[in-house]
């Protein structure tokens, strides 16, 4: 009798395909070590230089370049600030321009503080959002970033080094004369007892510190100051004279102090100042270790070459010469000026980094304590700009109207096309029409954003500016010339700073937490689950690993919510395990094999995981584009572990799962689940 029957498909294709799961198997095990070295370059380029000593291969092809971990400021220290753009005399329209265009200023202006990657974003509700890692002295950032935006045309100075006109000479004579008796004054008030601080505080007056006759800028003051028979405590009697200008003095103390002839060896790390290539704070203490394992005095020019990532340092073998008393940062100083002559310093950590110090001779010397009230004299370049390769116009961004992009005709090329009042149609065709054939600059904030040549004279208030440009670069310098053309007024809203001990302290504490609950997490999954348990720690190796490449591959800033999020996606990563062995357990118990009951265990757990993950997301999401930069970092964490959880969850610990299935001597019921009494 004939019968229809399905065809069994499912076991000839396990036997055609018997090498997919080992292989797969042997893949996430093999990524796993990649990704955890490069989340870890300096271990392993320590075991592959131990490695390359003991076989006598060049093993430096492999090694791993350090990536460092982006830190927020509440890990690293740093200055948090928040602004409000005044948009009430902008039109609709330019608003979300006028905001970029600040924001593009504010980023110009931070980048002068020589932070790593400061980090300045806009919101919706017209605010803009600076981060400065390391940058502590808030007033300072306040007071650089605060102002303005200043657009101005320049044109070639045509006149460079000339003498003074008679007539400029007058100006000149007219004003010093002004100039010395303002001095004389001062100087006379001072004399007569009246309040020096005062005094100081109404002429921009100075504390010069401790300096010594050899001082490269400032001995001459103390030369002439002596020469002057001036006492402790008494004002110089008469003017002093200098490149600087006209100096009212007055000799504070005298103490001995020394001239010291140092080097150092200077690495640069993230949060600090000026580092053009920073590392992480770990790879550092690394190097550091490395480095004075065998540094001595005689070694000390190549170490510094070696080790130094300041580019000065390096070239120089750390030279530093003859320092005099004041000159470096105080932590820096008080370290060599205890040390020995040839002695080499611990390490001494600045705010550009760590040093370790090398004392080559020392002298003593006096050091002079002096205040001073300067007076600068008016020279020629002050009034004509003589020195300088650019002069002023009268043209600023006060008589620009706008600034756009658009597209030449008949190339299809952008350029900029910049329109004037008419006030600045008169003056920029009078510029122009003077300096056909040469160039006249654009300058924000005192540095050249465009230099184009003028090739006819342009009246009529409207000017192109073109150059090959692409169609960002002619964005970019569209958006400029309007943060010039349409100055926003920001207001500061909110100010936050955060110390590099307390960053210190919270990361080292997040990190101490991490593992803690990573070990328990193993500890309970073990426990409970016994060899899936194994696995599931397996799998959360990859998920973890896999979590910070991608903070080092795509740049996302870690602060203590990232770290919070990313707790929170580790507990998500282990519940899906935990409801996958639930299942599975079930299944066992009902009588299955273990390998129909690992796919039916995941077959049952995939919705209820799929679902609870995928509304965590949706809620993430709303987070990051709905919230303050410290939010968004827990809500970026959450949704990239959540992305990988996933994946650990139900591919790397089914196939880890399944290859254990395969080995026959793994089939032993203590292995597995508590309560199942056969695995068949």
């Amino acid at each position: 009798m004939q019968t229809w029957k399905r065809k069994n498909s499912s076991g000839s294709g396990r036997t055609k395909k018997k090498w997919v799961v080992p292989a797969l198997t042997a893949f996430f095990l093999i990524f796993t070590l990649v990704a955890g070295a490069f989340d870890f370059p300096n271990y392993w380029n320590q075991s592959l230089a131990w490695a390359g000593n003991l076989t006598g291969l060049n093993t430096s092809v492999l090694e791993i370049k350090d990536v460092p971990y982006r830190l927020g400021l509440d890990l690293q220290g740093g200055t948090h600030l928040i602004y409000e753009a005044d948009m009430a005399n902008i039109n609709n329209d330019d608003q979300e321009a006028a905001l970029e265009g600040v924001r593009d200023v504010i980023e110009r202006r931070v980048n002068s503080f020589g932070v790593s990657e400061p980090t300045v974003t806009t919101s919706h509700d017209n605010r803009i959002i600076v981060d400065l890692a390391g940058v502590l002295d808030v007033s300072e950032a306040i007071k650089q970033i605060g102002e303005t935006p200043i657009l101005e045309f320049k044109e070639e100075n045509t006149e460079v080094g000339r003498a003074a006109t008679a007539e400029e000479q007058q100006i000149i004579d007219t004003a010093n004369a002004s100039e010395r008796q303002r001095a004389d004054d001062i100087l006379l008030r001072a004399k007569n007892n009246e309040d020096w601080e005062a005094l100081k505080t109404e002429f921009n007056g100075q504390d010069l510190g401790w300096i010594t006759a050899k001082n490269e800028t400032l001995g001459y003051l103390v030369q002439e100051t002596l020469n002057l028979w001036t006492k402790e405590g008494s004002f110089a009697y008469k003017v002093i004279e200098n490149e600087e200008g006209l100096n009212i003095v007055r000799y504070v103390e005298k103490k001995d102090s020394k001239r010291m002839e140092l080097s150092h060896i200077l690495i640069c790390f993230e949060g600090k100042l000026r580092c053009t290539d920073p590392i992480s704070a770990i790879e550092a203490n690394v190097q550091l270790t490395n480095l004075l394992a065998d540094l001595t005095a005689e070694n000390f020019v190549q170490k510094a070459q070696a080790y130094s990532t300041d580019p000065g340092s390096k070239e120089s073998g750390g030279y530093l010469g003859w320092i005099e008393p004041g000159q470096t940062v105080p932590a820096f100083e008080l370290a060599a000026y205890n040390l020995p002559v040839n002695g080499i310093s611990e390490v001494v950590e600045t705010e550009f980094g760590y040093h370790v110090i090398y004392k080559k001779a020392e002298e003593f010397v006096p050091a002079y304590n002096l205040e001073r009230v300067l007076v600068p004299l008016t020279t020629l370049n002050d009034i004509a700009q003589v020195d300088e390769q650019w002069k002023n116009t009268n043209l600023t961004g006060q008589q620009l109207k706008t600034a756009r992009v658009e597209f030449d005709q008949n190339t299809g090329s952008p350029h900029v096309s910049l329109l004037f009042n008419s006030e600045g149609a008169d003056l920029f065709g009078q510029i122009t029409s003077r300096n056909v054939g040469l160039r006249v600059a654009i300058f924000l904030d005192g540095l050249p954003i465009s230099v184009p040549t003028v090739q006819d004279a342009i009246y009529g208030g409207q000017a192109i500016i073109t150059g090959n440009f692409t169609l960002d670069e002619a964005k970019m310098l569209a958006q400029r010339l309007n943060a010039g053309a349409l100055p926003v007024p920001i207001h500061l809203i909110s100010q936050q700073t955060v110390g590099p001990i307390l960053g210190k302290i919270s990361l080292e504490k997040s990190i101490f937490a991490a593992l803690i609950g990573f070990a328990l997490v193993g500890l309970f999954m073990v426990g409970i689950y016994r060899l899936p348990g194994i696995i599931a720690i397996l799998a959360l190796a990859l998920y973890a690993v896999l979590n910070l490449a991608a903070y080092r591959i795509f740049g996302v800033t870690i602060s203590l919510s990232g770290i919070a999020g990313l707790v929170l996606s580790v507990g998500m990563a282990v519940d899906a395990n935990v409801l996958i062995f639930e299942r599975t357990k079930e299944e066992l118990r009902a009588g299955r094999d273990l390998r129909s009951a690992i796919d039916e265990g995941f077959k049952r757990a995939w919705p209820a995981i799929r679902d609870g993950n995928v509304t965590t997301l949706i809620a993430a999401i709303v987070l990051y584009g709905f919230s303050s930069s410290f939010v968004k970092g827990f809500a970026l964490t959450l949704s990239i572990g959540i992305l990988f959880s996933m994946f650990t969850a139900i591919a790397v610990t089914r196939t880890y799962l399944l290859s254990a299935q395969r080995i026959t001597w793994l089939h032993k019921t203590w292995m597995y689940f508590t309560g199942v009494k056969e695995i068949k």
